[in-house]
Parts: structure tokens; sequence; C-alpha cells
């Protein structure tokens, strides 16, 4: 692998070189489409984003797209020769690797709009990380046909990464190596991980997955991906390489100028230019080891005046056979009578633009609330019209949350993109309303239209604080509570809460006098007693709290004329009970204040 990686960088050399000059060329023709130097590149003020890059900076391909330059300016007033894109083999992309950068840019679209991801970057990354998923040796659900892997992270030449998936991803629990078509190290698919074709799982190895993966990346920190700064930014954080950043540029420009679909498995590898006589390219790269492809049988050319015949090569100098001609005297074939040529079918009619969007009106309320930690349980809907009331369908409609919020759709998202279905209304994903309470704002605007846009006022509460908890209640005192009848306790009933050993403040309580049965006590009709504000007798006191120091000191308790051993219940608001018994004895008479005993009230004669 050092003998491939040494001829990688020296070919990385070369292409820095054919890459300036192609930039060069490039900006000089100020063409629709063309790339310019990364922003700040000159100036040397290109900065690399934080945290890990996607691909903990593995090799990559290095092969710049096959270039050619004609004698002739591509428009009038040029003075620069312009590159010429050739090798049409090297615009072909694997039928399922192309479909899922198409889907990947087309999910981000409806969700991430403001974006702008182009399928052709995914493509540029796909190319220098794997080749295309080597030349799209994938099966049909999009997973490759074998893992690829990266060379293992282990601070030899390359970063130093150490295990983070226990090999579950790359079968490396010593060293992290970069997993799959999009060439992500596990650490970093871990948070950037999708599920790009809806089987229910996250595959680095799925090109489906890896693709929404890599746009999702590249489109975070509301990237706008049409800005050049951002864009560069993006790349850069795949890989922080100016090479990697201009390597990619180059296979961005050349996708975006033309590219065209092959079969899967056919796709044309890096370092090779077509595959050779064995079916393997030539140049590994990336750690990668060769796979067999096939390529189509390729047309003969015939020289033109852009591609003169060598007088004395019987392959007419270009690599090319000679056309075969017809001898003299020999008619060219011709077609039968009565068949008719092959014709090209007409294209499918396109389905009729959707009437244009000039209201939005606001269904349901115009408010919505929740508390922090949980769901707003209103969905925010609204109905597309037209000028003339009717209801509009499959139009876009982007909801966006707008204010200090961390209120959020799936997917942490703040935009997200909506179609109206036949009834012409378009209905928000619930809304998660974070961790933090607060007022905002969520706004729905018919995108492509100048329809005004209507407003929600969201609010997120505060969660209420968990109510106090207790696991034991106790006497503060162990003095036995003695009163005689028709009295008061002279002792006050006092009790402690406590949770895990430590004062349990704001405890509630409740206090009953109940009845002997042990099963199923209930309030006691007779015995101790406590007043209300009134004077009134009553047997049970709730809405009792300990203090700060988990302490609660019952009102004076009182007696009714009946002696005997009574039960005061106190219990918790969490189920702790604790219960207190209460003596009440028959009051003594004393001689000297007994009336009938008196010698006064001896009747005299």
């Amino acid at each position: 692998m050092a003998a491939q990686f040494g001829r990688r960088l020296r070919k990385g050399a070369t292409a820095t070189t054919v890459a300036a000059l192609v930039v060069a060329a490039l900006s000089a023709s100020q063409a629709p489409g063309s790339t310019s130097v990364p922003a700040g590149e000159r100036a040397g003020e290109v900065t690399e984003p934080p945290g890990t890059p996607v691909t903990g900076n593995s090799p990559y391909f290095t092969d710049l797209p096959p270039l050619n330059t004609s004698n002739k300016p591509n428009k009038p007033g040029t003075s620069i020769d312009l590159p010429v894109v050739a090798g049409p083999a090297e615009a072909g992309i694997p039928a399922t690797v192309l479909d899922a950068y198409k889907r990947a840019e087309e999910t981000i679209r409806d969700t991430k709009p403001g974006c702008r991801l182009p399928w052709q970057l995914l493509a540029a990354i796909g190319k220098v990380e794997s080749g295309q998923a080597r030349g799209g040796r994938v099966d049909a659900n999009g997973t490759t046909l074998t893992p690829i892997l990266g060379p293992q992270l282990n601070g030899v030449g390359f970063a130093n990464i150490s295990d983070t998936d226990n090999g579950a991803y790359d079968g490396d629990t010593t060293h992290d190596r970069a997993v799959g078509p999009m060439q992500f190290i596990p650490s970093t698919w871990a948070v950037w991980g999708q599920d790009g074709n809806a089987d229910g799982r996250k595959n680095p190895n799925n090109i489906y997955d890896a693709a929404l993966a890599a746009g999702r990346y590249l489109c975070a920190h509301d990237r706008d991906l049409s800005v050049q700064g951002d864009l560069d930014q993006a790349i850069l954080g795949y890989n922080r390489s100016r090479e990697y950043l201009r390597t990619v540029m180059s296979w961005f420009d050349y996708y975006r100028r033309g590219n065209h679909e092959v079969p899967d498995g056919t796709g044309v590898l890096p370092g090779s230019g077509e595959p050779d006589s064995h079916g393997k390219g030539r140049g590994s790269g990336n750690g990668l080891p060769n796979a067999p492809v096939t390529t189509p049988p390729s047309t003969p050319e015939t020289p033109g005046p852009d591609k003169p015949s060598t007088p004395g090569k019987p392959d007419g100098g270009d690599g090319t056979k000679p056309p075969t001609t017809t001898p003299p005297g020999t008619k060219p074939p011709t077609t039968p009578p009565g068949t008719k040529p092959p014709t090209t079918p007409p294209p499918a009619p396109r389905p009729p633009a959707p009437a244009p969007v000039t209201a939005l009106d606001r269904l349901g309320s115009a408010s919505v609330t929740a508390t922090e930690g949980e769901k707003f349980t209103d969905r925010l809907r609204v109905r597309a019209k037209t000028s003339a009331g009717k209801v509009v369908a499959d139009a876009k409609v982007q909801f966006q949350i707008i204010g200090d919020t961390a209120a959020r759709f799936p997917g942490a998202e703040t935009r997200i993109v909506v179609t109206t279905g036949t009834d012409g209304i378009a209905t928000a994903p619930t809304i998660g309303a974070g961790g933090r309470p607060g007022k905002f704002m969520v706004r729905a605007k018919a995108l492509g239209t100048t329809a005004p846009a209507v407003d929600f006022a969201a609010s997120v509460a505060a969660k209420p604080a968990p109510a106090p908890q207790s696991d034991a209640l106790a006497r503060t005192s162990d003095k036995e509570l003695k009163a005689g009848t028709g009295g008061s306790f002279a002792d006050a009933v006092e009790v402690k809460a406590t949770y895990k050993g430590k004062a349990a403040a704001g405890v509630g309580v409740s206090a009953t006098m109940v009845t002997d049965e042990a099963d199923q006590p209930v309030e006691n009709d007779k015995g101790p007693y406590f007043k209300d504000a009134d004077g009134k007798t009553v047997r049970t006191l709730t809405a009792l709290k300990t203090d700060a120091n988990g302490l609660l000191k019952l009102p004076e308790i009182f007696t009714d004329g009946n002696a005997g051993t009574y039960k005061l219940r106190l219990t918790t608001a969490d189920g702790v009970v604790l219960t207190v018994e209460l003596t009440v004895t028959a009051a003594t008479t004393d001689p000297t204040t007994d009336p009938s005993t008196s010698p006064s009230s001896t009747p005299t004669e």
C-alpha cells in the first residue's frame, strides 16, 4: 500500500498544477457554471472548519477529470484556449449511485431549501472518495457488494484516531477507518448517519444512506452552497486539504458540464482512465483494493478535423482503429422494403404546472403552547388558495421557526418544507418544545410565490418543579401523649419528614383521627379533635406542609368526654404513613370543689 500511496502523492502534485491551470482558464472564461478560485485562496484566508473532518483526513483519489484543449477559442472574444471535456467514460455515473445522489438532493431541497445542494457536488466527493462506490459495485438496495475501507488511522502517515465503534462499522477494534462509498469515520457517522433508502437502518456502506448523510453534513450551520465561501468551508470540513478542495471542485465543475448514466458495475475507477484488460482499474488509492469492473464496448470514432490521422499508423494515431470501408462496386446495405426506420418516441408530456398560490389561510388556532421538554400537541396547518379561492395541490410551503428558542422540527431542523395535498392543506410536523421556556414564532410561506406569509405564535412554559419527596416520617419526641376528658393535650405533636436521610422541605401532609380498624381505618367520630378557623370540631386536616427543616407542628388537639386510646394517622403526599397514639383519661373530681359535698350546700333550718 505504501507504493500505491506514494504514486498517488506524486500524482497529486501533478494534479495541483493541472488544477491551477483549469481554474485560471475557467475564471477567464466567465462562462456559466465555471468554477472560480476558492474564496480567499489567493489571499490565504480560507480557514479550516473546527471539529473532526468527515473522513478523518483519510487519503483520497487525486485524479483530475480528463481535459483536452482546442486551438479554437470556445466563444468569440476569448483570448485563451479553454479546456474541453473529453473521455465520455469518465462522465458516466453508475445508475444506482446516480439515483442516490439525486434522491439526496431532492430530500434536502424539501427539508432545507436554503442550502441549495447540487447532486453534482455529492458526485464529485463520491468520485474522489471511492470512485463512485468502486464503479457502482452495489446491490439493488444500494449497499456495496464488499465493504469499502480506508487505511487504519493509526498516526503512521495519517491521522491517529483510536477505535470509537468497537469495530462495528470498520471491523477494527484498535483504530478507526473511513467506511463506505462516502468514507465516513465511525465517530462522524454516529452523529450524521441517515436512513436514505427507508429500510430502517443507517448503514455507511449503503450509497443512499451515505449520500444523504454527506448532504446533511455539507448543509450544516445553515450553509448556502451557492455561496463560494460556504461551499469551500463545507468541502474543507470533509477533508482538510486545499488540494482536496481543488480536486473536488474540478470534478464538481466537470459533472455540471456533462454526465450520463451507466449500468451498475461499469463505472471507471480513478487512476485508470478506463478498465484494463483484466477488468481491473489501474491504481487503487484510498487504501481500496482493486475491484473487477466491465466497460460497455466503445464505438470507434472517425478521424475528423479535431482528430487527424497520423500517416504510417494503422490505428489513426489516436488509439482507434480506422473505419471499415465498403469495397468498390459493393452497394451499402439498405433497409428491407416495407421496413420503417426506427424512430425516437416523442417525449412524455409534462404535467401541467400547479396554479399560482396567492394566499395562505391559517387553519386552527393562531397560537400554540407546550411545556419544556415535551411536544406541541397542536399541529400547524395552512391552506393554499388561488386568487379565485380554489385550493392548490402540490404547492411547496415552508414552515420556519423564528426566534430565540430551542424548539425544533424533527431532525433538529428550524425550517421544513411540506407539499400541500389535494385539499390544498399543508400540515407542519410536530414541533418539539426543547428545554428552554420562552416565546417564538412559526412562519408559513408558499415558496416561489408572492403570497403573504402566515405567522403562528408559540410559547414554551417552564416545566413545573418536581414535588418534594420523602421516604420517612417520625416524631421529634418520644414523650407519651396524654390528656383528660374535656380538655386538651399539653404537648403538641411534632413530626419530621426526611428523604434519603436529609430533611424534606415542603412535603404535603394530612392528619386524621382514625378508628382502630387495622385493615381500613376511617375517620373517627369521637375522641380527640382539632378546631377549624371558626372554632368548629374537625378530625381531619389537609394542606399541611413541612418547613425548610422538614418539620411540621400540628395545631392544638382537644378532647371530648370520651376516655380511651385513640389513633392519629399522618400521611405524606408520596404515601409515607406515621400513626401516633393518643391517650385520653377520665377527669378526676376534687372534693373541695364538688358542690354536692360542700358545707355551704347543706340545707339549713
